[in-house]
């Protein structure tokens, strides 16, 4: 008999927490109630589905939390960021010469799943790649 078993999968997101945390995540995907937990828990779907609401959203959370970072250029939600295998969201710096002086702008690139989630997870991302930008100027 060859068959198989399911490998255990890897938390790649739940690394820095503790085992017990890690082992209780385990169980509940291997007994398939990961996903219905998390819909009881967070029954509410957000609103933030374009880009332009997406901004708006970002620059709220940074006029309230993060007044003294760099100026966002850009914010958009971007379907090409692979969330299994990369990150949920992307903070970029891009610099270009403009006549003699080096300009620079910030984006951040939250993933399209983003658009489907409860406002608490969006919240998470959005802070979290706002730290980061912030932290990176």
């Amino acid at each position: 008999m060859n068959a198989k078993a399911n490998p255990t999968p890897v938390l790649k997101y739940l690394s820095a927490y503790p085992e017990h945390i890690q082992a209780k995540v385990l169980q509940l995907i291997e007994r398939n109630e990961l996903g219905t937990l998390l819909a009881e828990r967070y029954p509410l779907r957000h609103t933030v589905q374009t880009d332009k609401a997406l901004y708006d959203y970002v620059m709220e959370i940074k006029q309230d939390y993060f007044r003294n970072s760099q100026a966002l250029a850009k914010v958009a939600f971007d379907s090409k960021i692979k969330v299994i295998q990369h990150a949920l969201g992307t903070h970029t710096q891009i610099s270009r010469v403009q006549g003699g002086k080096l300009k620079s702008k910030n984006e951040i690139r939250i993933a399209s799943l983003f658009r489907e989630t409860p406002p608490e997870f969006l919240k998470m991302i959005v802070t979290h790649e706002l730290v980061l930008a912030s932290y990176y100027q």
